[in-house]
């Protein structure tokens, strides 16, 4: 994982330079980062090829492209795509400003309306097939707006469902 000193201090994105604030996170498909280009921030998710033991993939960034695109349709909240980098594997999307699920939970600030807007999102993607990754960590509340932040998506399965396996993490 990358820390602070190797953090690249630019990326760029079909050939536009982006600043480099901070890493937000990795996960199983890539690092996202925090930046900045102008007066405006956004996520560039760099596409990584790193095994990972508990889930196969086929080709990563028409993944992202193809799963974005089922919760577009779905009208599922999070991040606009901005632009895509094919050659680089990068993808620079909206950045929404706000605590996630998983800061709020451990706060002892979750609110009611956000498990109802998740099982709202729930009423959407079920019918559609689909689950998300229900972890908490890729929820964002701006101005009371519950946002996946994610695009992840894979076919339902009960066992998956944020009744089955996410609720447990939404909670102390």
């Amino acid at each position: 994982m990358e820390t602070e000193n190797t953090l690249p201090k630019v990326l760029t994105v079909n050939g536009k330079p982006y600043t480099v604030i901070r890493l937000l996170g990795k996960g199983k498909g890539g690092y996202s980062y925090l930046v900045r280009s102008g007066d405006c921030e956004y996520v560039l998710k760099q596409i990584h090829h790193e095994p990972c033991s508990y889930y196969q993939f086929g080709d990563k960034l028409q993944s992202e492209l193809r799963d974005y695109a089922r919760l577009k349709a779905l009208d599922i909240p999070m991040p606009t795509l901005l632009e895509v980098d094919k050659e680089q594997e990068r993808i620079l999307k909206e950045y929404i400003a706000g605590p996630t699920i998983d800061a709020l939970v451990s706060q002892g600030q979750m609110e009611p309306d956000y498990l109802r807007q998740i099982q709202d999102m729930c009423g959407q993607l079920y019918p559609a097939g689909l689950n998300i990754d229900y972890y908490p960590t890729n929820f964002v509340v701006r101005d009371g707006r519950l946002f996946y932040i994610d695009y992840e998506c894979n076919s339902y399965m009960e066992q998956w469902d944020f009744e089955h396996w996410g609720a447990q993490y939404w909670t102390k």
